[in-house]
């Protein structure tokens, strides 16, 4: 994948939860088909932390099965750096070898949004509408 697509009105939703989730960070389960978002499943970090993030297994278990139900894909995941850039942290790259998806990551200091993949090491990839 050399790109992700994420609609305005997403990137407002997710901006939203994201101020609305702060000081903690905030996640989600993006679904959809190839480079597309198509729906966002937002979920709960049940690490409650400024720096980290978990989603519950139940919560993994759930979306997948929402996805399959909708004939998606799980296409990214996520999450928000409520006081820093929008860069892979050290456990972001930990586990995004772990999900293999894109990654995007929302700042809550510049407001903007970053996609990541990890490939042989960390490759930004471009947002489009």
């Amino acid at each position: 994948m050399q790109k992700i697509r994420l609609s305005q009105s997403d990137k407002e939703v997710l901006s939203e939860y994201s101020e609305n989730q702060k000081p903690n960070e905030s996640c989600a389960i993006l679904f959809g088909k190839n480079d597309q978002v198509l729906d966002l499943f937002l979920t709960e970090n049940i690490e409650k932390s400024p720096v980290n993030f978990t989603i519950s297994n139940e919560q993994l278990i759930e979306g997948y099965k929402v996805a399959e139900e909708k004939k998606m894909d799980v296409v990214g995941i996520f999450h928000s750096h409520p006081d820093s850039d929008a860069y892979p942290s050290n456990t972001d790259k930990k586990f995004m070898q772990s999900n293999p998806v894109v990654w995007i990551i929302y700042s809550g200091i510049n407001k903007n949004f970053r996609a990541y993949l990890l490939e042989s090491d960390i490759v930004e990839i471009p947002i489009e509408e």
